[in-house]
């Protein structure tokens, strides 16, 4: 027996050279191998799982990073074929030929657009629901990003697969005439697409509110921005929907389907201010027929300057309003800034005066048919001349005043303008090249509230009072900022009016958010050369006044249930007279502002605290108001 062997056999260790796995029938009756082996096996043993388990995480995470950017890419080329239809939608009839020509080509590239974001939403949908993404979107800290990108690739998806495709089908069922002369709406296209578009309504909600419970302010900015877009746009979308899905209800029997209607349309001058707007001056009765409009009759307001309306609107509207005697003087029957009041005046006075009913009334401004020419194309008064997009404003709110001085004269060129205007949208709406366009810019006009719409018909008018042109002050409990001016010198110098307001929430105050409002009204009115008529005054102010000195009831409707502690005018005490319209407080000033003068009034509040944003209440003038409304929130502690 060799050395070694006899070594083994005493039980001493042989060299390590030699080492190799023996037989040990004392201790395990097994093969036994030698320790250092033993020891290298039971590290690989530990090593090989980290070393799967981290490959596995740099796959995953490469995986991730790849099909992000492909993500990223599908979803930027869906926001460009979302540009492309809402580019073709809104196509002016006065747009070069490169526009989408004949209904059946434009209804082709909508059809076209909706397909391409449809199939990059998808794409990109599928890139982000792979196995590597659920866990990682369920990491805690680090996994917001993930959810949010996961979350927005859905959205999208669901946007373009459950929102979109009716809207677009309402584009083609719109710009196809259905009848044989192509001279009124198919108003039974509108009732076949109305489920679809109630569906899109609820859909565009659901996938509003989704984005807004996915995770923000994490820790990729890149993300956060993404999301912050894809809310943007549909902050667009989700009213568009729900507008739409309203207009099928309603246009139907609002345009004739169930028998003949009529319309008072009233044209307001916002060169003197009303509540709703602007003095109600020239007004057309338009008659609606199985899809096919008609106006009857164009009048102006003296016309009904002696018209009384028959309606009783409460005794907070009479303590309102009740000296100026709206419903006895057609030229202050719209000073509340609730636009069916003004409506129900202007319904019950047309019918003492004519013996004739009327279901609904419209009204609108210089403004709102600015951006309704801009579709339809410029019309042509008798004399050749062009109204057009860009002159509208100006002709009818001042050049008008130096171009016609004789009083009769300027009656009759508005209704000049009126007829010509009425006329060239009639047509453009009966143009199915045109009328996409029309209804974008209709739709337009109507959110921003120089549109506002009313109707005599119950059912009809809770939809409308829903909408923001139905006009409605608003209730509930939400914050509420509303400045409205009514012109008290009969001037026509509110077409250079500026207003500002700031609604600034401050500290609690047992139980109560102090809120600071200031409000900045500034004259913009040249010193001379105006026409007489612009700068006459009706109300024989007790103090010298120059041309071009103006004069504001200035009107503050504050949240429900708010008090007002003090308020200053231009840095001194004033005192308002208190008031109360719709369950909303009501403070009013009388102020002088003369030519080239800015005032500030600062009124400070104690009101409810809430977290919801205040409602910023515009008044449409001829310049907009720029207003700020400053977060608030709830009283703690």
């Amino acid at each position: 027996m060799s050395e070694t062997r006899r070594g083994a056999s005493r039980g001493q260790e042989p060299p390590l050279g030699a080492e190799r796995a023996r037989w040990n029938p004392r201790r395990y009756k097994e093969w036994v191998l030698p320790p250092v082996v033993v020891r290298r096996l039971r590290d690989r043993r530990v090593r090989m799982p980290l070393y799967a388990a981290a490959g596995l995480v740099l796959a995953g995470a490469a995986w991730i990073a790849v099909t992000g950017v492909l993500a990223r890419n599908e979803l930027l080329a869906a926001q460009r074929s979302l540009q492309t239809l809402r580019q073709h939608l809104a196509q002016p009839a006065t747009a070069p030929a490169t526009a989408a020509g004949p209904p059946a080509a434009r209804a082709a590239t909508v059809r076209d657009a909706v397909r391409n974001a449809t199939g990059h939403a998808a794409r990109a949908h599928r890139l982000t629901t792979g196995p590597a993404w659920f866990p990682a979107a369920h990491l805690p800290v680090l996994g917001g990003p993930f959810r949010t990108v996961r979350g927005l690739a859905e959205a999208s998806d669901r946007l373009t697969h459950d929102v979109l495709p009716p809207l677009a089908r309402t584009v083609a069922e719109l710009d196809s005439t259905g009848a044989d002369d192509g001279r009124h709406l198919d108003l039974s296209a509108l009732r076949r697409v109305a489920p679809l578009l109630e569906q899109a309504s609820r859909s565009a909600s659901r996938v509003r509110a989704d984005v807004d419970g996915l995770p923000h302010g994490t820790w990729l900015p890149a993300t956060d921005r993404a999301r912050t877009e894809l809310a943007r746009q549909l902050d667009r979308i989700t009213p568009l929907a729900h507008d739409a899905a309203a207009a099928a209800r309603l246009m139907p029997s609002m345009l004739g389907a169930d028998g003949p209607r009529r319309y008072l349309a009233v044209f307001e001058n916002t060169a003197e201010a009303r509540g709703t707007g602007g003095l109600p001056g020239a007004f057309a009765v338009l008659r609606a027929e199985r899809g096919r409009l008609s106006f009857e009759h164009f009048g102006n307001d003296t016309e009904l300057s002696e018209a009384a309306a028959d309606v009783d609107l409460g005794a907070e509207f009479n303590g309102l309003y009740g000296p100026a005697a709206p419903t006895r003087t057609w030229v202050n029957s719209n000073m509340s800034p609730h636009f069916p009041y003004a409506a129900r005046i202007w319904a019950a006075a047309w019918q003492r005066h004519s013996g004739q009913r009327v279901d609904g009334a419209f009204g609108l401004d210089p403004g709102a048919v600015a951006g309704l020419l801009a579709a339809s194309g410029p019309a042509r008064l008798p004399d050749g001349r062009a109204v057009t997009a860009h002159n509208v404003v100006d002709l009818s709110e001042r050049a008008s005043y130096a171009l016609h001085p004789d009083f009769r004269r300027r009656k009759a060129y508005f209704l000049d303008v009126a007829r010509a205007v009425a006329t060239r949208l009639l047509g453009a709406s009966a143009d199915p090249t045109n009328r996409t366009a029309l209804f974008s810019a209709l739709h337009r006009q109507l959110g921003e509230g120089r549109i506002k719409v009313w109707s005599g018909h119950a059912a009809e008018q809770r939809e409308l009072l829903a909408r923001s042109f139905g006009g409605a002050l608003p209730g509930g409990s939400a914050p509420l900022a509303g400045l409205v001016v009514n012109n008290a010198a009969g001037t026509k110098l509110d077409y250079y009016l500026d207003r500002r307001l700031t609604w600034a929430p401050g500290r609690c105050v047992d139980g109560r958010r102090e809120v600071t409002v200031t409000v900045r009204l500034a004259n913009r009115a040249p010193l001379s050369g105006l026409p007489p008529y612009v700068v006459q005054r009706v109300d024989d102010p007790p103090y010298d006044t120059r041309p071009g000195d103006n004069r504001l009831l200035v009107s503050y409707y504050a949240s429900a249930g708010a008090t007002l502690a003090g308020a200053t005018l231009d840095g001194r005490s004033a005192q308002l007279s208190h008031g109360a319209e719709r369950g909303h407080p009501v403070f009013t000033l009388d102020v002088e502002l003369p030519a080239g003068a800015a005032r500030t009034l600062v009124l400070r509040l104690l009101e409810r605290p809430s977290d919801q944003p205040a409602f910023v209440l515009r008044q449409p003038l001829v310049h907009p108001l720029r207003a700020r409304a400053l977060p608030g929130g709830p009283c703690t502690g």
